[in-house]
């Protein structure tokens, strides 16, 4: 009888999952929080894309990413 050994997870691949997942959890937060100001003030958004300048998207996308995780710290 052989005796089956079971192969040990490599820390290289549970490393790159927990990458992966850090990294795609960003993303649906970003995107998120996108729809919502596209959905919530589609001005600023407008204004952000014909005029090619960023800086006000970034500043509403980290305005209402902030103000979500006070509510939610408040809810907590």
């Amino acid at each position: 009888m052989d005796i089956q050994r079971q192969r040990q997870p490599s820390g290289l691949s549970n490393r790159l999952f927990s990458l992966v997942g850090i990294v795609g959890l960003f993303a649906l937060v970003i995107a998120g929080a996108t729809v919502w100001l596209l959905l919530t003030d589609p001005v600023t958004v407008a204004e952000s894309m014909d005029s090619g300048e960023v800086t006000p998207l970034v500043q509403s996308l980290a305005g209402s990413i902030y103000d979500a995780l006070v509510r939610l710290m408040k809810y907590l």
